[in-house]
């Protein structure tokens, strides 16, 4: 009764605001989640897949779609209770492989491209996670975990039921997980005639202690097939648990099917290489490499390897920010890729003839987001598939005109609901910083927006913390909601953001609470002359580094905000050193261990703890217990902190999740105290 009690309410809520026309936050899990873009053989169809989430059964489900390129038509292939994912074309184009978990545990299926006569092909008692087809559809290459090593009942078989687990190296927990021993491996097998499996599966790193593909973000986007069968790419960090939690050394392994040999074609970098591709020539391989040993937010630039010669060229030297997401053109002479540029991310491409300061080009230009790329074709000439999104709209699909930059949009998912919703105009702004920089700050307005009114205005804090206040949307930190709800959200593109040049990416480091936290003072100083501002009702928003923001703030904002909110924040960097899972990070941005000599200056001049005597503000504080890479500790230690101090306070905790909120009853219940929460000091 009390549950359907609690559903009603989340429900009937959604339905007043959406009789307003207004975002809210039930329509927000109402919203499909379009993702997974794959192109048919023939470069005329792309297949996606669609999540929508029920509210009630508190999960989400895939469904199948093809939209046909040259047609421009969209077709729904799959509709049932089960959720089909990791869908791919087999190479003929006449036939769909994918997961699914129908037969009552997730196994390996085939159908038609219109979504007829499926097939079960395997009834492995342990299935694989995820895979990809070989060029030519000879073989299946997919990951799974293996037991490497021995735990605790190993060691000691006599005692079946005890739950304790030993280690001896670092890396003990990892994101949400502690470590049982297993890693992710890749395996092979060949395809029989009728798309079963061989049942001959070979592991590319037998026997080996490490993640392939690297956990926990990575899939087999770092692995690649060569266009012959032959070869396969993939990236490894293969370094034992205690130097893996200090390093960031990922690197590119080009494996031999005839003989199993395996090649390291990125030993000299000690940083990030990740993301191999090969050419459709087979002659090159492209991936995308981090040169700063340690650190995880340096300039992604694009290497190119050939394959004879075993030369290797930087293909972006001269470009001053980062690529993410390589293809390559189907004549081999040019890659294209996604780059963050001013608080948007657009498609740049690279000539792997040109001259390094001749090199990148840009292709599309827009107030939006691209978040994925492909290379199709509308029956007459090349096209680019790419999915798009802003901060008032969620993913979509579109085709590029590489040569014009124009965008068609494809997939249509969330127009019934969007289309009926007044939304908040988003505007740029650039505002002078203390040390005479300019700086892009968003500044979003409530629906209906009236100038001669006075608004509640809320600051947000970016994570990262070198994270660009790009064009996204958001299911949790979301802007066109926050203005739904009357709030002018001001969101600064802060020092140690990329987009904006290396330089400016980097100044954070060393620096948690100097230029970047002066930043933030000076965007809301800026918004808040405006008339239309109402500077008694301001408060401060943010999670991870912008929940660090948030504690900083506390004790350093001079009245400005009326309450804060921290999510999933860092409050003692001291604590939070020893308590963090991948050390390369802290070692990286506060510049080493706090009992080094000299000790970095982070630890004394700018961990929040140590301004908790300046602390008069309400706070709202929330953490997930499964969040290891900013403990919980540091969220209770916070709380505990304004309680000591008299403060009106919150503590809003989550058992279930990590760093982020995933479930759709717990994104409605943080909405809800959210919200609550400011509504009680700013309205």
């Amino acid at each position: 009764m009390k549950k359907t009690l609690f559903l009603y309410l989340f429900l009937l809520s959604g339905v007043l605001a959406h009789a307003q026309n207004y975002l809210n936050e039930t329509l927000l899990w109402q919203l499909g989640r379009l993702s997974d873009v794959q192109i048919s053989p023939d470069g005329k169809k792309a297949l996606y897949a669609v999540k929508t989430y029920s509210i009630e059964e508190n999960k989400g489900q895939n469904d199948l779609y093809i939209y046909d390129i040259p047609a421009k038509t969209r077709v729904k292939i799959t509709d049932t209770k089960f959720s089909e994912s990791n869908a791919r074309w087999y190479p003929d184009g006449k036939s769909i492989l994918f997961l699914c978990s129908e037969s009552g545990s997730l196994q390996l299926w085939k159908m038609n491209p219109d979504g007829s006569e499926k097939k079960q092909l395997t009834t492995l008692e342990d299935c694989f996670s995820g895979f990809e087809v070989s060029p030519k559809g000879s073989y299946i290459l997919y990951n799974k975990s293996v037991k490497i090593g021995k735990g605790a009942r190993d060691l000691y078989p006599d005692l079946p039921k005890s739950t304790g687990e030993i280690y001896d190296g670092l890396m003990v927990r990892h994101w949400t997980e502690w470590s049982d021993h297993t890693y992710n491996h890749l395996f092979f097998d060949k395809f029989n005639g009728d798309l079963t499996l061989a049942n001959q599966p070979k592991d590319l790193i037998p026997n080996e202690p490490f993640h392939a593909p690297p956990m926990p973000m990575d899939g087999l986007e770092q692995t690649c097939w060569s266009p012959d069968e032959t070869l396969i790419a993939y990236a490894c960090k293969k370094e034992l648990p205690t130097k893996a939690a200090q390093s960031t050394n990922t690197d590119i392994y080009i494996y031999k099917i005839e003989n199993g040999s395996v090649l390291n074609v990125s030993a000299s970098n000690s940083g990030y290489d990740k993301s191999p591709s090969f050419s459709p020539d087979g002659k090159y391989i492209a991936w995308l490499q981090m040169q700063t040993p340690g650190y995880e937010a340096d300039k992604n630039r694009i290497i190119l390897y050939e394959l004879n010669t075993r030369n290797t060229r930087d293909l972006t030297f001269n470009y001053d920010q980062s690529a993410e997401q390589i293809i390559w053109n189907r004549d081999s002479k040019k890659l294209f890729f996604i780059s963050d540029v001013k608080a948007t991310d657009h498609i740049f491409s690279c000539s792997i003839t040109a001259t390094a300061d001749q090199n990148v080009t840009r292709v599309t230009q827009g107030t939006f987001d691209v978040t994925s790329l492909k290379i199709g074709n509308n029956g007459v000439k090349d096209m680019l598939l790419c999915t798009r999104m802003s901060m008032s709209s969620p993913v979509e699909l579109y085709t590029v005109d590489p040569a014009q930059g124009t965008f068609t949009e494809c997939s249509f998912v969330n127009k019934p609901i969007l289309e009926k919703l007044k939304l908040g105009k988003v505007e740029s702004r650039m505002v002078p910083t203390t040390d005479n920089k300019q700086m892009l700050v968003w500044v979003i307005y409530p629906p209906d927006f009236d100038p001669a009114k006075k608004y509640p205005t809320l600051l947000y804090c970016q994570g990262g913390p070198q994270s660009t206040v790009s064009q996204f949307f958001s299911y949790r930190w979301n802007f066109q909601l926050m203005a739904a709800h009357g709030y002018i959200i001001v969101a600064p593109n802060r020092r140690g953001l990329p987009g904006f040049g290396q330089a400016w990416n980097d100044q954070i480091t060393g620096d948690w609470g100097g230029q970047a936290c002066t930043d933030y003072l000076s965007a809301i100083d800026n918004v808040s002359k405006e008339p239309f501002v109402d500077k008694d009702k301001m408060g401060a928003i943010g999670a991870s580094y912008g929940g660090y923001s948030v504690y900083w703030l506390a004790g350093n904002h001079q009245k400005r905000f009326k309450t804060l909110i921290a999510h999933c924040g860092v409050f003692n960097l001291e604590s939070m050193y020893g308590a963090t899972e991948e050390l390369f990070f802290v070692n990286h941005d506060l510049e080493g261990p706090y009992w080094n000599m000299p000790k970095p200056k982070c630890y004394d001049a700018f961990s929040p703890h140590k301004f908790v005597q300046n602390w008069d503000t309400p706070i709202l504080v929330i953490h997930g217990d499964k969040d290891f890479r900013v403990p919980v500790t540091e969220g209770i230690q916070a709380y505990s902190a304004a309680k000591l101090k008299g403060l009106d306070s919150k503590f809003l905790w989550f058992p279930d999740e990590g760093h982020w909120v995933m479930q759709p009853q717990n994104s409605l219940l943080w909405n809800r105290v959210f919200f609550d929460w400011l509504d009680k000091y700013l309205k």
